[in-house]
């Protein structure tokens, strides 16, 4: 796993206009962009409920590129799927800071909405070490 100081995150513009230029694009119908963030809550409360588990005053954020890369071709042999691109930052970050970006092109939404959450699932299961730092 990579972990050194956090990224700059790019710029979902120039994301954008370089998906748009892709040989692919002629069959793109919908680009999907997810962006996670570090949040206060933890985890445990928002997925489980429980209430007595501090606040995050941060994320020690580390991630495989290799899974992350296999991950990524895996996505874009899924039915629709046209262009993929993803970023991950890394290292200590703090609340609000950008976890990662992923952009998924595709033909039609049920197919795009599809991969986003195959790929973002994939990534945070297999692909990524994440530890919430709290007060």
């Amino acid at each position: 796993m990579t972990s050194t100081h956090k990224k700059i995150p790019p710029s979902m513009d120039e994301w954008l206009r370089e998906a748009k230029a892709d040989a692919a694009a002629a069959n793109v119908g919908m680009f999907l962009v997810h962006n996670g963030v570090v949040r206060e809550t933890p985890k445990a409360r928002v997925r489980q409920g429980v209430e007595d588990c501090g606040c995050v005053t941060g994320m020690e954020f580390a991630y495989d590129p290799k899974k992350v890369a296999a991950a990524e071709d895996e996505t874009r042999k899924m039915k629709g799927v046209f262009y993929v691109r993803v970023w991950l930052n890394e290292g200590k970050l703090e609340v609000g800071d950008d976890i990662m970006y992923v952009l998924i092109g595709g033909d039609i939404r049920p197919n795009v909405i599809d991969a986003l959450q195959h790929l973002v699932g994939k990534i945070k299961a297999e692909c990524v070490e994440e530890v919430e730092l709290k007060d």
